[in-house]
């Protein structure tokens, strides 16, 4: 089992969470969130200057059986892309034990997905 979690443009948040559905993946985390990156530009709109790092992103994380790591990493990479400096990062751990806590099933039986 892994945990994937996802910094992602809170624009792209619907797309990626579509994506994610298609993909089968219907249980999964998220979070408002900001942070600070390494880029050193900003974004003038209508003549404000905004800091790209200042952007609120999205912190998604959810756990997958390993036969669905790589097509739930693929669905984040197509439906969060803009090709523009701040698209975001995905992590991948592994996950020792999970436990369905109604039912006590224990490891890849105690997730959601197929």
């Amino acid at each position: 089992m892994k945990k994937i979690e996802a910094i992602i443009r809170k624009s792209k948040f619907q797309e990626v969470r579509e994506a994610l559905r298609e993909a089968d993946i219907d249980f999964l985390s998220w979070w408002e969130v900001k942070g600070q990156g390494d880029a050193k530009q900003g974004l003038i709109f209508r003549g404000i200057a905004y800091d790209i790092n200042a952007i609120e992103r999205i912190h998604l994380s959810f756990v997958v059986r390993d036969i669905n790591v790589d097509k739930s990493i693929d669905a984040i990479l197509k439906s969060a892309y803009t090709g523009e400096s701040g698209d975001g990062r995905i992590f991948v751990s592994e996950i020792e034990q999970s436990i369905r806590i109604r039912t006590g099933e224990r490891g890849d039986e105690s997730l959601y997905n197929k």
